[in-house]
């Protein structure tokens, strides 16, 4: 299964909402972390599960979808200029300010959104964006957490968690799901994201024609302050098949020669000799791990920088067929049955048809046979240039 903030990307400088330094955030209540990514609600149907919660019909209803396809965070407040600025680059046709911070929930930091429900609801998939009870639930103070976090941390739909900014607040889970845009385990409105001490309005969710987002990140950061950055937000989807019909990422398309052999051995058997150990999500090893953990965690042994999550190293090389797949290769699955299309679990290719993975809590890294079924998603093959870049954009 998927780390705590699965995600397409995960970007921007360590904060705090107190202001005090990574260093410091395993020790303080009120701490935080600049994160890009979003998740919400539906069941296995695709239809939001949300529990009502009493509040005024404050939500506008959905009156417009939109793709988010970039995205700018800084660990400060941008100036309102910012936001002008990006309007007006030719290409951009909607652009919303949000709040993006890592914060503590029930004790392990989650990536969360601070949002206006009324507008960024047309960012999310379907059937979510289509929800007034999960965005009404959202604006009366509630909490959406990702389907990944709701299952694997056994939370209540309807239940508190405990979220810890500049003092614990509880809040009432009021949604979970997955909406596929990548990387966030939890949504909030944009005054309980102040009240936990998020920086204000530090991130911006911008909408672009596919073939602009290239052009357009370049421009924007141009008129972004130091410190800040942008990233595209791609949900890679690989396909099994010819290669004709595979699509890689921006980056992965311009992929080099991928990892050496030495590299290559050296990846594998860091990953074979964690066999036996337990999966805990969110963890990245040495003794315990999720899927994408152990990833990161063997792929670094070899040298290699990874980004954190399942979705992310899915951009680090360009894809491969099944037929030429060799060992090192990551093999990438739909497990989320609220996001069908979601990369959402990874594994790694030993050859021989067989993987090694970090499957799911009470399981134990397995050696199992690889599965080409109906929820995988394709492969690819890392380049560790690719990775790096990638990864650099998540530090």
């Amino acid at each position: 299964m998927a780390a705590a903030g699965v995600g397409v990307v995960a970007m921007a400088a360590a904060i705090t909402a107190a202001g005090t330094s990574p260093a410091s955030a395993a020790t303080s209540p009120s701490t935080a972390a600049v994160v890009p990514m979003l998740a919400a609600s539906a069941d296995g149907n695709g239809i939001p599960m949300t529990v009502p919660v009493a509040g005024p019909s404050s939500v506008a209803p959905l009156r417009q979808r939109h793709q988010a396809d970039l995205l700018v965070v800084a660990p400060f407040s941008l100036p309102a200029k910012v936001l002008t600025a990006v309007r007006h680059l030719a290409g951009v046709t909607n652009a919303e300010p949000l709040e993006a911070a890592k914060i503590k929930i029930n004790g392990s930091y989650t990536a969360t959104l601070g949002v206006d429900p009324s507008t960024f609801r047309g960012y999310a998939s379907g059937p979510t964006a289509a929800s007034n009870k999960l965005w009404q639930g959202v604006a009366d103070g509630g909490v959406a957490v990702s389907y990944t976090m709701g299952k694997l941390d056994k939370l209540s739909l309807g239940g508190r968690v405990t979220a810890s900014g500049r003092q614990p607040e509880r809040l009432g889970v009021v949604a979970f799901g997955t909406v596929g845009i990548g990387g966030v385990d939890a949504v909030v409105s944009n005054a309980t994201a102040r009240s936990l001490g998020m920086p204000v309005a530090n991130a911006i969710v911008i909408s672009a024609p596919p073939a602009r987002v290239a052009a357009l990140a370049s421009q924007i950061k141009k008129v972004l302050p130091p410190r800040a950055g942008v990233e595209p937000l791609v949900t890679v989807v690989y396909r099994t098949g010819g290669t004709a019909g595979a699509r890689t990422s921006p980056l992965g398309a311009a992929a080099g020669v991928g990892m050496t052999s030495p590299e290559m051995t050296a990846a594998l058997q860091a990953a074979e000799s964690r066999q036996g150990l337990p999966y805990v999500w969110g963890a990245a090893g040495p003794a315990t791990f999720d899927c994408s953990g152990l990833v990161q965690w063997s792929f670094a042994r070899a040298g290699v920088t990874m980004p954190r999550v399942a979705a992310d190293q899915a951009r680090t090389g360009p894809a491969v067929p099944v037929s030429q797949l060799q060992p090192g290769d990551l093999l990438f699955y739909h497990t989320d049955p609220t996001a069908p299309g979601y990369i959402s679990h990874v594994a790694i290719y030993l050859g021989n048809g067989w993987m090694i993975q970090a499957p799911e809590p009470g399981q134990d890294v397995e050696i199992v046979p690889a599965s080409f079924g109906s929820e995988f998603a394709g492969a690819i093959r890392v380049d560790p240039s690719t990775a790096a870049a990638v990864a650099a954009g998540l530090a």
